[in-house]
């Protein structure tokens, strides 16, 4: 039984180190270490020894199970090691190469406009504040001096909301006007703000129309401001945003919340004011509307006109994207065209 173990130790000893598969391990301990490996039956025989021989082979066969256990552990660690040397050197980055680029987003252009818009009257004194795009009837309307007979309504057909109360009175707001009323009514004068937001129309669009689309309103009270203010703010912003030579001009213009009204164009800078496609020939390019607050919009929220004047100004981003980017469909700003957005 002793010459036994010794050959069971041996041929162990000789398949353990032959083996290079850390996976093979266990199959090898169970065949010699297992409940019914090669070395455990001679230990289940050392029952049939006399006394004397069975303290000799067991202690010979202690001896064994323990140098094998030993050797199967130190085996072990060695495979491991040399598995994750090998991954190691398998997955290894060579930093001195440069790193792949990650592929960037941008912003869509009109973001960019807006926030450039924004931007520039915040250089100017203006706060940016945001309001709802569902509306109530009375400040999309009526509180901007627009009441329900007016035939102005007519300018701003919208998409109407249906409440269950049988009343047209929440519609998404045709502009962000709206926000003038709300300003004005929790805030005292001096007032400078300017809102960025979508707005929504009930139109056909085309070439120069969409249903969907941004607006900047503006909004300034304060006492004793006229024309004067209004047009220095604006003709501050036109040349900080098409060049610094741009020239401004104000015509008269109507627009219900405002009196007077005035529309604000800039010479083309595609043709300096003689004449190209860009201005249709004309020399000049309307970019907003504007005009001092009107007297009733004032008392609306409890402002004296008479203590108080303030002007209005509101504009369409996408027509100064258009405008500086040379674009000739506002369609293209919301086509999702990858090859379109990529150019900004």
């Amino acid at each position: 039984m002793q010459d036994q173990l010794t050959g069971i130790e041996a041929q162990a000893v000789a398949e353990l180190r032959a083996m290079t598969d850390v996976r093979s391990l266990e199959e090898w301990r169970v065949a010699y270490l297992g409940r019914s490996g090669r070395l455990t039956q001679v230990l289940r025989g050392l029952g049939s020894l006399p006394i004397e021989e069975r303290r000799t082979v067991g202690a010979q066969a202690n001896e064994v199970k323990r140098r094998l256990e030993a050797l199967l552990e130190e085996k072990e660690a060695a495979l491991r090691q040399t598995e994750l040397a090998r991954e190691l050197e398998q997955g290894r980055i060579d930093v001195t190469l440069p790193g792949r680029p990650v592929p960037l987003g941008r912003l869509h252009p009109i973001t960019q406009v807006v926030r450039e818009i924004c931007g520039t009257f915040q250089q100017l004194g203006f706060q940016v504040v945001e309001g709802p795009e569902v509306e109530l009837d009375y400040y999309n309307f009526e509180a901007l001096n627009i009441p329900p007979e007016h035939p102005a309504r007519e300018m701003w057909d919208t998409f109407w909301i249906d409440t269950g109360e049988g009343e047209r009175n929440v519609l998404l707001r045709t502009h962000t006007s709206p926000m003038q009323i709300r300003v004005m009514e929790q805030t005292r004068p001096p007032v400078r703000v300017v809102v960025p937001g979508r707005c929504y129309r009930y139109e056909a669009t085309d070439a120069t129309h969409e249903s969907i689309f941004y607006q900047i309103e503006g909004l300034a009270v304060d006492r004793a401001m006229t024309m004067a203010d209004l047009k220095g703010v604006l003709a501050e912003f036109a040349r900080r945003m098409f060049g610094q030579n741009r020239r401004v001009r104000f015509r008269c213009d109507y627009f219900p919340f405002v009196e007077p009204g005035v529309e604000v164009s800039i010479d083309c800078f595609g043709c300096n004011g003689m004449g190209c496609n860009i201005c249709r020939d004309a020399g000049w390019i309307e970019i907003m509307g504007a005009g001092m607050v009107h007297p009733k919009v004032l008392e609306r929220v409890n402002y004296d006109p008479v203590e108080y004047t303030g002007f209005a100004f509101g504009m369409g981003p996408e027509r100064v994207a258009m405008l500086r980017y040379g674009i000739d469909d506002i369609r293209l700003f919301y086509a999702n065209d990858i090859r379109f957005l990529r150019q900004f």
